[in-house]
């Protein structure tokens, strides 16, 4: 049986016997937060327990590193949409130690895409075309650099209302301890952007 057959038996059998009924909940998030945080696999679980969030509590976005790595992108317009449609008045960064975006290069990436077919003259191609493919595939050193990094991206954000409170946190992914980098009520986003060019 392949995995999807795997999904999707269970899932028939998930929908018969009404086991969806104890996730009913509406688009709201009850809280008024959004959660941009990485897609590693220990804190599926973990972080919501870690932060006392239910489901039906918050906007939660996963990306791999918990970066927004561009004022316009997917990962923005989410936490915008979050804000404004759906009433969040509030947005956690929370990235994680032994992250595997620390210290990711784009050589690496690029070896294993041609190990598995992608042919030389594509990435080249790419590059040609102006696509700036070093940095896309270019991790981070530091987790609380890029925390405070994507904090700085949303509180400077020209569409994000001022009265929005932004935060940045690390989560240790063994203990589900929260250490703060940046606490949105302390911080005004002046500050941060100061803080960014020291």
């Amino acid at each position: 049986m392949t995995l999807l057959e795997t999904v999707l038996a269970h899932n028939e059998q998930f929908v018969q016997s009404k086991q969806y009924e104890r996730f009913q909940t509406t688009k709201f998030p009850n809280k008024k937060v959004v959660i941009v945080t990485c897609m590693d696999t220990r804190l599926l679980e973990l972080l919501p327990f870690a932060m006392n969030i239910k489901n039906g509590d918050a906007k939660i976005i996963k990306n791999a590193g918990a970066v927004i790595s561009h004022p316009f992108g997917s990962i923005m317009r989410s936490i915008l949409v979050a804000i404004y449609e759906l009433g969040a008045d509030e947005v956690m960064v929370v990235g994680h130690h032994g992250c595997g975006m620390i210290g990711l290069t784009p050589a690496s990436i690029l070896e294993k895409a041609q190990d598995r077919g992608v042919n030389r003259e594509t990435i080249e191609m790419l590059e040609f075309s102006g696509v700036d493919i070093q940095g896309f595939l270019t991790g981070f050193d530091k987790v609380e650099d890029n925390v405070k990094n994507s904090v700085h991206m949303i509180t400077n954000h020209p569409l994000l209302p001022k009265d929005v409170t932004v935060h940045g946190l690390v989560i240790c992914p063994d203990t589900g301890k929260l250490d703060i980098i940046i606490d949105g009520y302390q911080e005004a986003p002046e500050t941060v952007a100061e803080s960014e060019q020291v």
